[in-house]
C-alpha cells in the first residue's frame, strides 16, 4: 500500500530516464508536494514503461506542461499554493487532451464528484494499492485514446463530407452550365449574354457594398437568368425584326419557365432564383411577370435588370441585325429611365464604376462583341 509520507521537498522538477521500449510510449506527470510519495508513484509508472516527469506543485506542473508533451497527469489534491482543483481547471482550459487522475488522502464523495464533473478522468483515495494505481492509469489512458480516436474519426468524416459536398457542388454547377449551354446552342444571339450579365451584375453589387455570398448568388442569377428561353419557340427566339404582341407575350414567359425549372435546384440560392423570375420587373411597376414595383422587387433582381438591359442595348440582337447602341447612348438610356424602368441606386452604382474605369471591357470581349469572357465563378466564397 502507498501511504502519505512526510519528507523534505524534492527539487522543483525531476525527469526519470526514458525506458527502453519500442512503440508508442505515454508520457506522464506526477504532481505531489510529498517527495517520497511522488517518487514512489513515478517509479511505479516507469516500471510500466511510461516516460515520467515530476512536479512539486501546481505551478511547477504547468511549467512542465509548457515544455513536455504530456498524456496523463496524476495529481495530489491538497498542495500549497495552487491546489489540485485549481490545477485541474487550468489543465482542462489549456490542455484539454490530457487525461487527469486526482489522488487525495481525503476520502470525500463530494470532492471526488466535483473533480470528475470538472474533467478529471478518475479519482483515487490514499492509501491505495499499487496495482489499483496501475489499473486506473491504464484505464484513464485508454479512455483518452478512445476520445482522441473518436475525435480524429469525426474530423476525418467531416473532411470526407466536405469533399463530397464540393464534388456535389461541382456536379450541380456543371449541370447548370450544361443547361445554359443548351440555351446558347438554341439561340446563337444569347451566346455570351448571360456571362456578361453575370459580370455586370457582380460589378453593380460590389459597388453597392453587398456581402460576398450575395454577390456570388447575384452572379449565379445573372448567369442563368434567361434559362427559361429553352421553352421559347426557336422561330420566335431568332426572328429578325420586331415581334408581334403574341410573340412578345410568348417570349416573356421565359421568366416563369426558368423559375420553375430552377426552383428545385436553387433552393439554397434564393437570390439567384429571384433574378430568374423578376429580372424583367420595372421600377415603376409596369414590368412582369408579377408587376412588382420599387423596393417590392428584390434588390438582386433590380441589379440584374440594369445589367441585362445594358448588355441588350450594347450587343447584337436578332431584331436589329448588324446594329447595336453606342456605349454613351446606352448609358444615357440608363440615366433617362432611372426611377422609371430601373432602380436609381443600381443605375448610379453602375455609372460610377464605368466612369472611374472599373469595368473590364476586355474580359467581356468588348460591349459590342459576343465573346464568352471568363465565365462565372462556380465556387462559393468561404
Amino acid at each position: 500500500m502507498i501511504a502519505p509520507i512526510s519528507a523534505s521537498r524534492a527539487p522543483m522538477v525531476t525527469a526519470l530516464p526514458r525506458p527502453r521500449r519500442s512503440g508508442d510510449i505515454a508520457t506522464c506527470l506526477v504532481v505531489d508536494d510529498e517527495p517520497r510519495l511522488r517518487q514512489a508513484l513515478a517509479r511505479v509508472l516507469e516500471k510500466d514503461g511510461y516516460v515520467t516527469h515530476q512536479a512539486a506543485s501546481g505551478a511547477e506542473a504547468l511549467a512542465v506542461m509548457q515544455e513536455q508533451s504530456i498524456a496523463l497527469v496524476l495529481s495530489d489534491l491538497r498542495m500549497p499554493g495552487m491546489d489540485g482543483t485549481q490545477l485541474l481547471r487550468e489543465l482542462r482550459a489549456r490542455y484539454p487532451d490530457v487525461a487527469v487522475v486526482m489522488i487525495s488522502a481525503v476520502d470525500d464523495v463530494d470532492t471526488a464528484v466535483h473533480c470528475l464533473a470538472n474533467g478529471a478522468m478518475d479519482y483515487l483515495s490514499k492509501p491505495c494499492h499499487l496495482e489499483e494505481v496501475r489499473q486506473r492509469i491504464r484505464q484513464a489512458l485508454e479512455r483518452r485514446r478512445l476520445v482522441l480516436t473518436e475525435r480524429d474519426y469525426h474530423a476525418e468524416l467531416e473532411s470526407r463530407v466536405a469533399e463530397q459536398a464540393r464534388r456535389l457542388e461541382s456536379l450541380f454547377f456543371n449541370s447548370i452550365q450544361s443547361l445554359a449551354d443548351s440555351l446558347e446552342a438554341k439561340d446563337r444571339y444569347t451566346r455570351g449574354h448571360s456571362t456578361r450579365v453575370s459580370y455586370y451584375s457582380g460589378v453593380i453589387a460590389r459597388e453597392m457594398g453587398r456581402p460576398a455570398d450575395d454577390i456570388w448568388q447575384i452572379e449565379l442569377g445573372g448567369h442563368v437568368h434567361d434559362l427559361g428561353k429553352i421553352g421559347v419557340r426557336e422561330a420566335v427566339l431568332n426572328k429578325p425584326g420586331r415581334l408581334t404582341d403574341d410573340e412578345y407575350e410568348h417570349i416573356m414567359t421565359h421568366m416563369m419557365v426558368g423559375w420553375r425549372i430552377l426552383a428545385p435546384l436553387l433552393s439554397e440560392s434564393p437570390m439567384a432564383l429571384n433574378i430568374v423570375r423578376w429580372h424583367h420587373e420595372r421600377y415603376d411597376g409596369r414590368g412582369g411577370p408579377d408587376r412588382l414595383a420599387g423596393e417590392h422587387i428584390p434588390l438582386e433582381a433590380r441589379i440584374a435588370a440594369v445589367a441585362d438591359s445594358f448588355d441588350a442595348m450594347t450587343s447584337r440582337r436578332p431584331y436589329r441585325p448588324g446594329l447595336w447602341m453606342p456605349l454613351e447612348k446606352a448609358l444615357e438610356e440608363l440615366r433617362v429611365h432611372r426611377t422609371k424602368q430601373f432602380d436609381p441606386d443600381a443605375v448610379d452604382a453602375f455609372l460610377s464604376v464605368i466612369e472611374r474605369g472599373g469595368v473590364d471591357w476586355e474580359r467581356m470581349g468588348g460591349t459590342m462583341d459576343d465573346g464568352l469572357g471568363d465565365g462565372w465563378p462556380h465556387r462559393k466564397p468561404e
